[in-house]
């Protein structure tokens, strides 16, 4: 069995801290968060140990967070926030990751994949960018974009990029 086919708890010692600031149902649960981050933490093993929070949230949060801190007045799927401590203080913080339930919902029905897939996507997507990995560059988004696909298809998951699937 594969380290990402353990269900008894976080195999690379991920701890996600899941709040829920949103009336939805589809939500993934803790099991399913502790392991897709760990599909990503799995190819930084200098990571283990460390701690994030996943927050989902309502349209309303997600535009004013994503106004606030992008300057983007809309709702948008993802949103990272790295920590960034003193490097006199040693703390396992990766930072939050913001999850808009709504858009997520949207996203996967207009792209016809399963509600958790995407989530799956998003998540690690965002961990990746707590990371520091970003896609703003052609060549930067081609390393994000086939790591996604790698750590994704690790759970059986499609190319989130394919449209076909």
């Amino acid at each position: 069995m594969s380290p990402l086919d353990n269900d008894s708890g976080p195999a690379y010692g991920a701890n996600v801290d899941r709040q829920v600031a949103v009336e939805a149902t589809g939500l993934p649960n803790d099991t399913q968060l502790n392991r897709w981050v760990d599909g990503v933490l799995a190819r930084y093993p200098k990571k283990a140990g460390f701690e994030l929070t996943v927050r989902f949230v309502t349209p309303e949060e997600s535009q004013t967070l994503n106004r606030d801190y992008r300057g983007r007045d809309k709702p948008t799927n993802v949103l990272s926030f790295p920590f960034e401590a003193p490097p006199e203080v040693a703390l396992p913080l990766l930072g939050d990751l913001v999850i808009c339930h709504d858009v997520v919902a949207n996203e996967a029905q207009q792209q016809q994949k399963s509600l958790a897939n995407h989530y799956a996507h998003m998540v690690v997507h965002g961990t990746l960018h707590l990371l520091g990995l970003d896609h703003i560059e052609d060549d930067e988004a081609e390393i994000m974009e086939q790591l996604e696909r790698d750590i994704l298809a690790a759970f059986g998951i499609d190319d989130p990029y394919c449209q076909d699937g």
